[in-house]
């Protein structure tokens, strides 16, 4: 979500009124925070009516790669998922090209992040990954998740020179550790599907407006789905769990808001015996893949307007809580 490929209202306004039913463009702005596409909140006026929708132009992702994600998202919204539902144009396509780069326009969720969350959000993020996990379970579309073993492979060598000997060591035996997991039998035998890979608290929006007998925040919805593949649904669920679930010290669990993730998933879909027992595991899976990636984003960033990268040391400190695990 920073901006890598600079575009101006004036550049997209012929296009949208020509091109699509969703009114005039009224204005563009540019999306702080992420660090893989050019995101823009993109307003519409339709019939007097205000619109608001989400421009992404694609850095990283191709144009063969991005139907998975684009048609993924939109099997999730027709069955009742709250995700970002691609817009389509005249033609009927949701897949478009702005500045020599793929694009594409989705609908934007109601509601705020809660970077913050207590056991409540927890609770309505586990019940509505399952309920995701479940809802892809016909879709009929695969993709490898891009940022799983292989890259890991490819990638840690990269970025091994700008590490110390502590780091080296611990990175190449968790490589090493997690290669020999995602081929053992028990790897094989975990459920799988689409899932989102992504799911961090910024990715994820909370409706006040939604509640009608509590106070409670409620569920908007789920985004950003560029990270997503075919990949072990238990994966998935550590990847929310190191972020959600993080104590004050942000490396350890917090044990009520851990509980009641997997709590609320369990109710929709009960883990089998092989996934609990290959829960340690997939949670230092889950901790090294984004380790990898920010070590990579930092180490060896990209031009963009608007980019922060994050602090790998971050992910280094979760994988070595999960070791104790």
């Amino acid at each position: 979500m920073a901006v890598f490929t600079p575009i101006e209202l004036g550049d997209i306004s012929d296009w949208i009124s020509q091109d699509f039913n969703i009114g005039e463009a009224t204005e563009l702005r540019g999306i702080h925070g992420g660090i893989e596409n050019s995101n823009f909140f993109l307003d519409t006026t339709l019939n007097g009516d205000k619109h608001e929708y989400v421009l992404t132009i694609f850095e990283r992702l191709t144009a063969e790669q991005l139907p998975y994600y684009l048609e993924l998202m939109r099997h999730l919204a027709n069955k009742g998922i709250p995700v970002p539902k691609p817009v389509e144009n005249k033609k009927g396509q949701i897949l478009f090209s702005l500045k020599g780069k793929p694009a594409a326009i989705v609908t934007k969720l109601p509601g705020l992040s809660r970077l913050q969350p207590e056991a409540h959000h927890c609770s309505l993020v586990g019940e509505m990954l399952a309920k995701m996990h479940l809802a892809g379970k016909d879709f009929s579309r695969t993709q490898v998740n891009l940022r799983s073993l292989t890259w890991w492979q490819e990638t840690i060598p990269l970025v091994l020179p700008h590490l110390d000997a502590s780091q080296k060591e611990l990175i190449t035996k968790e490589l090493q550790s997690q290669e020999q997991f995602f081929h053992s039998n028990q790897y094989d035998s975990l459920p799988q599907g689409a899932s989102h890979c992504d799911l961090f608290r910024d990715n994820v929006l909370f409706d006040p407006q939604k509640s009608v007998s509590t106070d409670a925040d409620q569920l908007g919805g789920f985004f950003d789905f560029y990270f997503a593949g075919t990949d072990k649904w238990l994966f998935d669920l550590a990847v929310t769990a190191n972020d959600w679930c993080l104590a004050e010290n942000k490396q350890d669990f917090d044990a009520d808001r851990l509980d009641a993730l997997l709590r609320s998933y369990q109710s929709i879909r009960p883990l089998t015996e092989n996934e609990q027992a290959s829960w340690p595991m997939m949670l230092r899976a889950a901790a090294l893949r984004f380790w990898v990636s920010r070590l990579w984003d930092y180490y060896l960033p990209r031009d963009a307007q608007m980019l922060t990268p994050h602090d790998p040391k971050h992910f280094e400190r979760i994988l070595l809580s999960r070791h104790s695990l």
